[in-house]
């Protein structure tokens, strides 16, 4: 951005700094309601029980500079995954693929699942009884906790299963994949 406005990056990062919390007081529009904005995490899941609205949840990794040396939690940041200094941030979209909210920003050596708790995820789901929501496998804990409401990919089979039980292990991955790809497109939205 800085390139592109003719300004130094810590310019840009100022702008930045000042302008997140107030979009982030805004809150997120809630699609084909104008009006009703998501300010926090309990709307979102008040939302998603009074609207049927089945959550699709997951979370992103985005490259951050290096902390200096000697700073207290430099080690945070680096994800074993990426193999590089990442900010995680967990994102709920709907089923069409909009924006519902995206969380605080942790350390990216930090699991999905334990962001998910720390940010008060499961707290919401035991809450709201009724709210369902589809995740991919670093959310697999989650869905043992809540086994009617989260629904993640199904486990691999044994290796020495008949041919069928692998097809089926396949076709299933498939379409909970296919389910939950719009969270993907709004988590590449969010970052472009």
């Amino acid at each position: 951005m800085a390139e592109l406005y003719g300004v130094s990056r810590p310019t840009v990062t100022r702008a930045i700094h000042k302008i997140r919390p107030l979009l982030a007081v805004r809150g997120f529009a809630v699609p084909d309601r104008p009006g009703i904005r998501l300010r926090t995490l309990a709307d979102v899941f008040a939302h998603a029980e009074a609207d049927g609205v089945e959550l699709r949840i997951d979370g992103t990794e985005t490259q951050v500079r290096r902390p200096q040396a000697g700073r207290p939690g430099r080690k945070a940041f680096v994800s074993s995954k990426k193999k590089q200094n990442t900010a995680k941030t967990t994102t709920i979209s709907d089923g069409s693929g909009h924006l519902l909210w995206s969380g605080a920003v942790r350390p990216g050596r930090m699991h999905d699942q334990t962001a998910m708790r720390t940010e008060g995820i499961a707290e919401q789901l035991c809450l709201y009884p009724q709210v369902k929501a589809k995740v991919d496998e670093g959310y697999r804990g989650l869905a043992n906790d809540f086994p009617n409401q989260v629904q993640a990919p199904p486990r691999k089979p044994k290796d020495k299963v008949p041919l069928g039980e692998n097809y089926a292990w396949h076709e299933a991955r498939r379409r909970q994949s296919s389910a939950r790809i719009c969270v993907e497109h709004t988590i590449g939205e969010e970052k472009k």
